[in-house]
């Protein structure tokens, strides 16, 4: 997914429109066009913002960005033929992240404009060690029937309970949810199952509980799978 910024009107189209905020929240590469005719202080503070928006994607600027720098950035890296779950998932980027500097609301006097900013949530969920297809299937099944309009985009790679040594690859952005694909092996040598979601306007840790119910995690006052496939309204947030 690939996303246009105009670096001149990008932040008021930032501010006024929602679906501008969800279009930068789900690309894999955001391109800054009219740069040359911006002020480049202006386009620094327009990039971070971004940045804070998509901490996954890479951000270039339309007069720099070649062919592969747009185009490489599928689970399939061109140059080595094998799947780059890492780079895919966005999870080094999450790590600069989480050693960088953390955004507070406060940071920045205009910050507190960004209204459609804050509403969008990154979620990573790592689950070690292998889970059945139908937990993963109910899971799905059971966030999209609740609160499948309020997710953005979806990546994961799956250990299933049925064949681990074959991982499942899950692909989706909004409504369209790709076809699961398998991988002939672990590429990375990382086994596990690791999801990231970005979602808009999704109730606060919403999908940490759905996801630690399905893989039986025990939690408080939070039920486990079996209660929720007998009860989807379990969970507070629904």
């Amino acid at each position: 997914v690939i996303t246009l910024v105009d670096a001149v009107n990008g932040e008021a189209t930032l501010d006024a429109h929602v679906e501008a905020v969800k279009q930068a929240a789900v690309a894999d590469r955001i391109v800054l066009t009219k740069t040359d005719l911006a002020d480049a202080a202006e386009v620094e503070v327009l990039r971070a913002r971004l940045k804070q928006v998509n901490r996954g994607a890479v951000v270039l600027d339309v007069n720099e960005a070649g062919a592969a720098a747009l185009f490489n950035c599928g689970l399939y890296d061109p140059e080595t033929k094998s799947a780059d779950v890492r780079r895919w998932l966005g999870e080094e980027a999450a790590h600069d992240q989480d050693h960088g500097h953390h955004h507070h609301d406060g940071d920045h006097d205009h910050h507190h404009e960004h209204r459609h900013d804050t509403r969008v949530r990154n979620h990573s969920l790592v689950h070690d060690g292998p889970v059945p297809f139908t937990a993963i299937e109910m899971f799905l099944d059971l966030l999209r029937s609740t609160h499948g309009e309020k997710l953005l985009r979806m990546k994961g790679v799956i250990e299933l309970a049925e064949d681990p040594s074959r991982p499942l690859v899950i692909h989706g952005v909004q409504k369209i949810l790709h076809p699961p694909a398998r991988l002939p092996a672990w590429p990375d040598g990382q086994r596990g199952t690791r999801l990231v979601l970005i979602t808009l306007d999704m109730p606060q840790d919403y999908i940490q509980r759905l996801f630690a119910a399905f893989t039986n995690k025990p939690s408080i006052d939070t039920p486990d799978r079996a209660a929720l496939e007998s009860n989807p309204l379990a969970i507070a947030g629904l």
